[in-house]
């Protein structure tokens, strides 16, 4: 489903460059669950903004089924993203003024769905996380834990090719954490292919692999 090949990233400060991302090799398969982990600064978020269209790398190849995803338009990657892939924040990103249903349709409208349709899914997937007699709450009237599967909602109600997933537990206590990777587990026992950075060993174990990063390089990858 992902194959990445020789992926390098910088960043320019004035004259100086920084180095997060030193030739990154790995192949995920279809329906794999891989988390990402390794100490602060070793590139975990960066790997995952470069695979899931949300930075541009500074050099190397990115395939995801097979398209090089590298060679798109910048309307075609913004496209894709939104057809193809789905994402999890550790801050939600949820629009306050906007109920639990209809920030889960949002997206869906976006891709043209008709608005029947769309709240349709959008209801679907909220039901799905356990949500189903929350849907016209707002935001702000939900925990963090309701928020974090409103935004899990928004991520899977399209049926997304990968769902990345950015420390999705890093703001939550102990038992909205473990309904979040219980949703997890369940995504991938249906066939979801989930890439995941996280700082908790407790929650990689939810892997089939765990990918560890140092300084921008690979330095294993461990079967769960």
């Amino acid at each position: 489903m992902i194959e990445v090949k020789n992926l390098k990233k910088s960043f320019k400060d004035g004259e100086s460059t920084t180095e997060v991302l030193k030739g990154i090799d790995f192949v995920a398969k279809s329906g794999e669950f891989i988390a990402i982990m390794g100490r602060s600064g070793a590139g975990k978020s960066t790997l995952l903004y470069q695979m899931s269209l949300l930075d541009e790398p500074t050099s190397g190849e990115i395939f995801i089924d097979n398209k090089n995803i590298s060679l798109l338009s910048i309307n075609e990657k913004t496209y894709f993203r939104l057809s193809e892939l789905g994402y999890v924040f550790q801050d939600y990103a949820l629009l306050p003024e906007m109920t639990a249903l209809e920030n889960v349709a949002l997206p869906l409208l976006m891709q043209n769905l008709s608005d029947k349709k769309a709240y349709e899914k959008a209801e679907n997937a909220l039901i799905r996380v356990g949500l189903g007699k929350r849907l016209n709450n707002l935001p702000s009237k939900l925990s963090g834990g309701e928020q974090q599967r409103v935004s899990i909602a928004r991520a899977i109600a399209h049926e997304p090719k990968i769902l990345f997933a950015d420390e999705p537990t890093a703001n939550l206590d102990n038992e909205s954490s473990r309904i979040v990777m219980d949703i997890f587990k369940e995504l991938h026992k249906a066939g979801q292919t989930i890439i995941m950075v996280t700082h908790e060993v407790e929650y990689s174990k939810f892997a089939e692999r765990i990918l560890h990063l140092d300084d921008g390089k690979i330095v294993s990858i461990d079967k769960n």
